[in-house]
């Protein structure tokens, strides 16, 4: 049975069908994965997040500290923005003790209203008043040129912020303060369409500058931003890029290529970087894992010079109300000036994310790869636990190999495609081989079905043999059983016994009833006569023999309603309501609907029609027998609902009449 089972399931699903299948979806995958695809994008980026979150360290370089305007920083002052003296005053503290580079992370565009000189120009322009300052110095009296001058003696950072969405109508002149040359020939920097920069004052005191653009994926989280931007056939730094090669005394950059793709090359520094000039942040941790030293503690003098002599200083705000805060995979309030400390750790701790140019290209290699496996796998074994542990172990591989990469050398390359290809190839043929092995079963189940029919009608045609003036007895019994019992379930009668499958099995069961006879004697049973007394008794007994003989086989197999209905139908078949029927004398609803719906029927046929002993009765003379054995003979619900449906008893009779 077994290899029937096999062969049915061979012969239903044919394997070059699954190949197809397979095929097809690894074209699919394989077409996503090359052409990047932003439906898979979200995939990559959840197993992306998920390694940085596995594999964070929390440890930031010691060279890197930040001057935070935090909110205890505003709270002191009182405002924002601050008058420019006192940010003069705060980076003039600083660089008095020796940083190495600082960088700073706020953009002056316009001149500082809480100027002395602005205050006398607006109070002659608003009330035609010229007011007057003693004992001011000269240099004083103007915040914007007294932090210029702060500026150029401190050889500051500052900030600049590229536009992308309109342009300058005049164009500033700046300067390029450390050259980038693209050696690689690959370099395609994002260009930016205008700028927004400081006060012409305060710009032409800057000798070093870098931009804060910042760029946000597509679902909110920053994990990568520019180090590099073009404008107007220029190349220009970001400010973590420019602050890092101050420090470092660094005037040029080469752009290079190895075999994962561009780097910048600055001294012995190698900064990986995409074609559009773009680093991947390697984020450490939450918020504030660098040393944070509030502005307001410098401007009180109330820190370690220690913290300052020597340092990467990164001068910015993040007070809550200031709004510089970013949304990363471990903090949705990541301050805005931690991004440029984070890219210099990156570059110090010598753990920079590392995503090939050539990776799209060599997932989709891995997907094709995978697609073949499996095909193999499907040609060499057609066991579901030999696809299963394929499966598991193709999976393994895939993300071991990808964690291992990232650990070990920084490199991404992301296994969410292959491994949905993988899971995906795997649902579909196993949906295929369910749906194969369902047909299958039921293709086996139904010739199952029909061996046990013949089964049947061999065994009914035995008894014919012996007792020919049956004929088509059994044929019109069995219908009359299967529309009795449906109208009773429609007339809401024992709706616990009938259903559909009850039913149903009555109706193939119903031929076994005289299956007993086959153990009565030919003198008896083909006796053409009445029956004497002695006589009538053995041929009573062709219930219990049915019964039996049923009921032994029933015990092989207890759970086949087939036989234990036509075990009850051969045994109750002639028991009668009140208790005076034959083999066991049961009465009432202790006789099973099954017997006593085959009592009415049997009587019924037997009385219209012809048998050795009698003459075949007339459709109402039968029916008024009926009618008489109601509470007696027969289940007085059964007899009602018998004349219900008298037409089609009727119908029944008249389509297999005996020849």
């Amino acid at each position: 049975m077994e290899a029937d089972f096999e062969n049915a399931f061979l012969s239903s699903t044919s394997i070059w069908w699954q190949f197809t299948v397979v095929f097809f979806i690894t074209l699919v995958l394989c077409a996503g994965a090359y052409t990047q695809s932003s439906v898979f994008k979200k995939a990559d980026n959840f197993f992306y997040d998920f390694l940085f979150q596995t594999t964070a360290t929390g440890n930031a370089s010691s060279r890197i500290t930040i001057i935070d305007i935090d909110e205890a920083s505003l709270s002191a002052v009182g405002q924002w923005p601050w008058p420019r003296y006192l940010l003069a005053r705060l980076i003039k503290e600083l660089s008095d003790n020796h940083p190495a580079a600082m960088g700073l992370d706020i953009l002056f565009p316009e001149p500082d209203r809480s100027s002395l000189k602005n205050i006398q120009l607006q109070f002659r322009k608003d009330f035609a008043l010229n007011l007057g300052f003693t004992g001011v110095p000269p240099e004083l009296q103007d915040n914007d040129l007294y932090l210029a001058h702060v500026f150029r003696q401190s050889g500051i950072v500052g900030a600049r912020y590229f536009c992308f969405d309109h342009f300058n109508k005049k164009t500033p002149p700046l300067q390029v303060p450390f050259d980038v040359v693209d050696k690689s020939g690959h370099l395609n920097a994002i260009q930016a369409e205008g700028i927004l920069t400081n006060t012409p004052k305060i710009e032409k005191a800057l000798k070093y500058t870098g931009f804060y653009n910042n760029q946000s994926d597509m679902d909110g989280l920053l994990r990568s931003t520019p180090l590099l931007i073009s404008w107007k056939n220029q190349t220009f730094t970001s400010l973590a890029l420019s602050t890092f090669l101050k420090a470092h005394n660094i005037k040029k950059v080469d752009v290079l290529e190895n075999f994962f793709g561009l780097y910048l090359k600055a001294d012995k520094y190698k900064i990986p970087i995409t074609r559009n000039g773009y680093i991947d942040i390697r984020f450490i941790g939450p918020g504030r894992v660098h040393k944070f030293i509030s502005a307001a503690d410098v401007l009180n003098q109330n820190y370690s010079p220690a913290d300052i002599q020597g340092k990467i200083l990164f001068i910015g705000a993040s007070a809550m109300g200031l709004n510089d805060i970013h949304h990363t995979v471990f903090d949705p309030n990541y301050p805005g000036i931690e991004t440029h400390a984070a890219i210099l750790s990156s570059i110090y701790e010598n753990h920079q994310v590392i995503k090939p140019y050539w990776a799209h290209r060599f997932v989709s290699g891995i997907c094709l790869l995978t697609g073949i496996l499996m095909m193999v796998l499907l040609f060499l074994s057609a066991s579901p636990m030999a696809l299963l542990a394929g499966t598991f172990v193709w999976s393994s591989i895939l993300l071991i190999s990808s964690a291992l990469f990232f650990i070990k050398m920084s490199v991404f390359v992301s296994p969410v495609l292959p491994l949905i290809l993988t899971a995906f190839i795997f649902m579909t043929i196993s949906f295929m081989r369910f749906t194969a092995a369902r047909k299958a079963s039921f293709t086996w189940f139904k010739k199952l079905a029909q061996a046990q029919q013949f089964t049947i009608k061999t065994i009914v045609s035995l008894v014919e043999t012996r007792d020919p003036e049956t004929g088509q007895h059994i044929v019109r019994t069995q219908n009359y059983a299967r529309v009795l019992a449906a109208h009773l379930k429609v007339s809401g009668l024992f709706p616990d016994v009938l259903t559909e499958d009850y039913i149903e099995t009555l109706y193939h069961a119903a031929p076994l009833h005289d299956i007993g006879k086959v153990g009565i004697p030919d003198k008896i049973l083909l006796k053409p006569g009445k029956l004497t007394d002695e006589e009538f008794e053995i041929m009573k007994t062709h219930s219990s023999i049915g019964r039996d003989t049923l009921q032994r086989s029933e015990k092989n197999d207890q759970d086949n309603s087939f036989l234990k209905m036509g075990t009850q139908i051969a045994g109750a078949h002639h028991e009668r309501w009140d208790g005076k029927g034959y083999p066991d004398g049961i009465c009432g609803q202790t006789i099973p609907l099954c017997g006593r719906i085959m009592a009415i029927c049997d009587v019924y046929d037997a009385l219209i029609s012809k048998r050795c002993y009698k003459p075949a009765f007339s459709h109402e003379k039968a029916m008024n027998i009926i009618r008489e054995g109601r509470g007696t003979l027969f289940d007085p619900q059964c007899v009602d609902v018998f004349f219900a449906i008298e037409d089609t008893i009727k119908l029944i009779a008249a389509k297999y009449k005996d020849l």
